[in-house]
């Protein structure tokens, strides 16, 4: 098995920031599989009754991708798509999100181009500070927030709700595992 196999481990030895990032892809990654290659009922089934859905978390972690590494990030809004959705970070946005007039193509691509710019985003600032850098975001009294703290809390996010994907994906067709299996590469949307 190569590394082009398994794109998404991190790095078997490098630098904090590598496994940090490593870890976040991962992620991604997984959560990727787990919603991938599903029609419209697929990406809105539910589980009892919790309002989640695969199409709910892949369009929340669109937001919070975007709101981590634009207004916490450079206190900068958003911006598009979210504009165009009427959205706004300071409301109150559940990550049940509403996904009623989203073909699964765009709900893909909108999970796919928040983590493309991300990435960017991400990769810019690293180059400016690296993990030890302020960010905008800060506590009152206690001071700015690092980017790391920033990245871990993005870790974080996936970890929750990439476990629900877990439960969603096998009520839907009974995929199920940690990882995707070597080889996997996404199947809707952009790869």
């Amino acid at each position: 098995m190569s590394d082009d196999d398994t794109w998404w481990e991190p790095p078997l030895a490098g630098t904090e920031t590598e496994h940090l990032i490593g870890s976040l892809d991962r992620l991604r990654a997984t959560f990727r599989w787990k919603t991938d290659d599903l029609d419209a009922d697929g990406l809105a089934q539910r589980i009892g009754a919790s309002t989640l859905t695969l199409g709910g978390l892949l369009k929340h972690l669109a937001a919070c991708e975007d709101v981590m590494f634009t207004g916490k990030l450079s206190g900068n809004p958003p911006g598009e798509p979210w504009e165009s959705f009427g959205w706004s970070p300071l409301g109150d946005w559940a990550f049940t999100f509403d996904t009623t007039g989203h073909a699964p193509e765009e709900l893909y691509a909108l999970w796919d181009g928040a983590v493309e710019r991300s990435r960017e985003r991400l990769g810019a600032v690293l180059e400016d500070g690296g993990l030890d850098r302020p960010v905008y975001l800060e506590w009152p009294g206690r001071g700015h927030l690092s980017l790391r703290r920033l990245v871990f809390d993005l870790v974080e996010e996936y970890g929750r709700h990439t476990g629900h994907a877990d439960l969603l994906r096998e009520a839907v067709d009974g995929r199920a595992g940690e990882d995707p299996p070597p080889g996997w590469n996404p199947v809707s949307g952009r790869p």
